[in-house]
Order: C-alpha cells, then sequence, then structure tokens
C-alpha cells in the first residue's frame, strides 16, 4: 500500500483473514513461532485484541529489507551459507511480489507483518527459512521497521513540501506588485504587496522543512542488532546491516534501541507545527474568498456547493485542512501519553504507536498535497485588493514617518496623525483624500510633498530592504528561494 492515502489501510484490512488454530495451508501449528513454552492455545479474542496485522502490513517493504539485511549480514558473519541466505532473499523477493499483488493472505492468528512474513518464507523454502531470526528479536525487529517506514514518508512529505515552496514563490513572483492591506489584529494596518503575504507562508514551510530533516537526522540510527533488549551472542555485524539499509549508524544502546519512539513523537511534533501554518493559511484562504474580502477565487475544483443554497461555493479544501490540525494535535498527545511511564525496555504498549503515527502521516501527505495542487491555481483580485487597502488609514505610519524625517519626534508625530486620522474618519475621508490645508492644520511640517507618501505604491515601494515588502524586494527573495529549493 502506497503511505498518503488515508483510505488504503482500512481496504487492505478487510483482507485479514481469521484463519484456524492450524494453518489452513501447511496444516501446522501457527503459534510454532514462539508458542513453545505454552499450554494451551490464545483465546480467540486475545488474538484479535493483541494482533497488529491490520495496520502494520503497510510496512512488508520496509520488513523485507530488513530482513534481505539481516540475513546479508548472517552470511557474512558466516552463520548462514551463501546457498541460504540466496534461497532466504529469493523467498522474501518472492513474497514481497506476492504482497504487490494482492495475492498474500495475511492472518491474524500470526499477530503481526513480521511473523506473517516469516511463516510464509518457511512455508515457501523450508526450514531454513527458521534461521533467518538468528540474532535478532521482533523486539528490534519492529523498531527497525518503523524508523525505515518514517524516513521514507518524510522522505515523500518534505517532496510534497517542497513542490508547495516552489508554488508560492511562483505565486508571489507574480504578485509582487499586487497590492493589499496588510493586518494586524485582522484591523488594516499598512498596505503590502500580496507576494509579500505568500512568501511569510512560505517562511513558515521552510521553518518546517527544516525541522523534518532535523528529525530525519535523528531518527537515522540502526536498532537492528539490538534484540530483544541485551543484544545477541552472535558474532553480528551493526555496522554493515546499518550501511546495507541506509542507516548513518547502529544505535548505541540495545535498551533504548528497542524502547525509543522519541523520534515518532518529534515527528508528531514537527507534523503539529506544520499543520499550524497550514491552518493559518486556511484561515485567510476562507476570508480572502468570502463575499466580505473577495480578495482571491479558488477554482470550482477545489470547492464544493450547498445543497440547498445555489449561490454557495464553499472553500471546503481550506476548511478540511484546517479541521485536520485537531487530528494532528491529538496524535501528538496519544504518543506522549503511550509512552508517559514506560519501564525500559520494550513493552506491548508500543503496540499503540503505528495508528496514530500512520494516521498521522496520511493526514500530513494529504494536506500538503491537497494546498501543493491548490495554490498554483488562486486567482488573484487584485482591484478588490488595492481598494481595500485604501481603506482603515493604511498610510498612516508613512505620514508619521515623513514627520520625523522633516524633523519631528517620532512620539509628537504619532500624536499629530492620530489626530488627522481622526478627522478624516469625522470628514469620511482617507488622508490622501485630505487637501494640503487641512494637512497642515495639524502640523506646519507638512508640505506639498507629503502626498508622494500617502499613496498605496509609495508606501510600499518606501520598505526597500531585505524583509520588506517592496516589490522588487519580493521578486529577489523569490529568485533566492528559488535557488535554495533547487539545492534540496
Amino acid at each position: 500500500p502506497q503511505s498518503g492515502h488515508a483510505i488504503i489501510a482500512p481496504l487492505i484490512s478487510l483482507r485479514v483473514i481469521l484463519m484456524s488454530q492450524k494453518d489452513k495451508t501447511s496444516g501446522t501449528d501457527t503459534h510454532t513461532l514462539w508458542g513453545g513454552r505454552f499450554s494451551e492455545p490464545t483465546d480467540a479474542f486475545v488474538q484479535r485484541f493483541t494482533a497488529s496485522v491490520s495496520f502494520d502490513q503497510r510496512m512488508y517493504n520496509q520488513d523485507i529489507n530488513g530482513s534481505i539485511a539481516h540475513a546479508r549480514m548472517l552470511a557474512k558473519a558466516g552463520i548462514l551459507t551463501d546457498e541460504e541466505q540466496q534461497a532466504i532473499e529469493n523467498g522474501l523477493e518472492a513474497i514481497r511480489t506476492d504482497i504487490r499483488n494482492g495475492e498474500f493472505t495475511w492472518s491474524v492468528e500470526l499477530e503481526d507483518v513480521h511473523m506473517n512474513i516469516e511463516s510464509a518464507l518457511t512455508q515457501r523454502i523450508g526450514p531454513v527459512g527458521k534461521k533467518l531470526h538468528t540474532g535478532r528479536s521482533r523486539n528490534d525487529q519492529v523498531a527497525t521497521d518503523i524508523r525505515l517506514y518514517v524516513r521514507d514518508e518524510i522522505d515523500a512529505l518534505a517532496s510534497d513540501l517542497i513542490r508547495l515552496q516552489y508554488a508560492l514563490v511562483d505565486l508571489a513572483e507574480k504578485e509582487a506588485d499586487t497590492i493589499m492591506p496588510g493586518f494586524t489584529h485582522l484591523q488594516t494596518a499598512q498596505p503590502i504587496t500580496l507576494g509579500h503575504h505568500l512568501l511569510a507562508w512560505n517562511e513558515m514551510l521552510d521553518r518546517d522543512y527544516s525541522r523534518l530533516m532535523d528529525c530525519r537526522r535523528r531518527l537515522n540510527v540502526s536498532p537492528l542488532g539490538a534484540a530483544a533488549l541485551a543484544g545477541t551472542s552472535f558474532p553480528i555485524d551493526r555496522h554493515y546491516t546499518a550501511e546495507l539499509l541506509g542507516f548513518d549508524a547502529p544505535t548505541r544502546n540495545s535498551l533504548d534501541s528497542v524502547s525509543d519512539r522519541d523520534f515518532a513523537i518529534e515527528l508528531a511534533a514537527c507534523g503539529s507545527l506544520l499543520m499550524t501554518h497550514l491552518s493559518r493559511f486556511s484561515e485567510e484562504l476562507v476570508l480572502w474568498t468570502s463575499a466580505q474580502f473577495d480578495f482571491i477565487d479558488l477554482p470550482d475544483r477545489f470547492c464544493t456547493g450547498s445543497s440547498i443554497m445555489p449561490q454557495k461555493k464553499n472553500p471546503d479544501v481550506p476548511e478540511l485542512v484546517r479541521g485536520k490540525t485537531g487530528r494532528v494535535n491529538g496524535h501528538l498527545v496519544s504518543l506522549l501519553t503511550l509512552m508517559k511511564s514506560q519501564p525500559l525496555a520494550y513493552n506491548k504498549d508500543n503496540q499503540e504507536d503505528k495508528e496514530p503515527l500512520f494516521d498521522l502521516l496520511d493526514t500530513l501527505r494529504d494536506c500538503v498535497k491537497a494546498y501543493a495542487d491548490m495554490v498554483p491555481a488562486i486567482e488573484s483580485k487584485r482591484d478588490n485588493m488595492y481598494q481595500s487597502a485604501k481603506k482603515g488609514y493604511a498610510t498612516a505610519t508613512d505620514l508619521a514617518d515623513y514627520l520625523v524625517k522633516k524633523g519631528m519626534a517620532f512620539r509628537d508625530a504619532h500624536e499629530v496623525v492620530g489626530k488627522s486620522v481622526a478627522y478624516g474618519i469625522e470628514h469620511k475621508k482617507d488622508l490622501s483624500e485630505l487637501s494640503l490645508d487641512e494637512l497642515k492644520a495639524f502640523s506646519d511640517k507638512i508640505e506639498d510633498d507629503v502626498f508622494a507618501v500617502l499613496t498605496l505604491e509609495d508606501s510600499v515601494q518606501a520598505r526597500d530592504h531585505i524583509g520588506g515588502t517592496a516589490p522588487n524586494q519580493v521578486r529577489a527573495a523569490a529568485a533566492n528561494y528559488r535557488i535554495l529549493l533547487q539545492q534540496r
């Protein structure tokens, strides 16, 4: 199953077969993988209650990759013959093909993805399949699989995030001259450009990308070889398996290796911040598409209508992304709570890490993909933005700066402009619409050149420095971002 599509897991789960106590294919006891010490079979309800195969089967690719690396290491160490190693690898690749083709039968009685694949391997190649588990435990096996899975998902998510950043940078460059009101407290503050606003969104995403890469770096160590909790007496080579699986190094402590889920919590925290940012974008898009703002238009394919009000065009994608933020935040709390007070080393509690983690990753990828597809199609309503920027006395700060440059202390200038704004409100005029005589009534420092600072165009052009809203600064920032993104 491909990650990033939340519907896949439940569909695949329908294929889980509740088999009898005897394996229907081989007629052998399915619990022989661990049941030698037990005198009675596991209760059927307990089997279903403790099984994880319905959701952890999505890690089959990583499980097979880890097993192949382990088998190669066992052969290198002389624990397996080359023929045995090759038989194991060929068998695992055949199982991988069966799973991809939908021809593999998953058994709840075999509990999880690991035991299902190992059992199928033994059925396929005979007793040599039982040698694969030499020198490892399901504890280090699942710890390895989940790191591999999360690493792959981070890479896929980062790719979508870069695509979204490109879309924002391209749109910002296109809208570098588009004037709109900038807000604080959702009140008109100063005129800015739409391009500048879009690059502010991009700044948030750039930090998200950096956090994801930092999280990836920390998780990219291999637990394989830690075994159950104390390591193994076999002459294994953990550096070799780490290298085969693309890890930077093996983990340093076997107890911590099998019980650590910090990387999952850290990813959830990164995801919560990412969703917080997407939620902020969503709120602005929802506002901007409303009749009250009417700043932008979203394509019909990203909206829905009303069952009763035929005129409605609802921005459902941004609204749903905004709502999914709570879902991701909940998974962060779930994972934090899961690990609270757990003693070393591995505990069955840790099985509960996967469903929130998988859903979190699916949600993140779906939301980022939706935005990466939607942003390039945003159409600005430039005249509406411009007219809105003329309301709310957006150039008041420019008038204050003008007076300061004429030698007035800023606090005095602040008071003068405040009085002129009050006058404008009383007479229903913008500052740019006041006559020179009206303006000079508030300060004799005001002269004919004042009108050059009261236009929206002059206001944005005046912010001509790194990080400013001036159109040429927006274009320069977009060009720099494009270079940065090309290097990723």
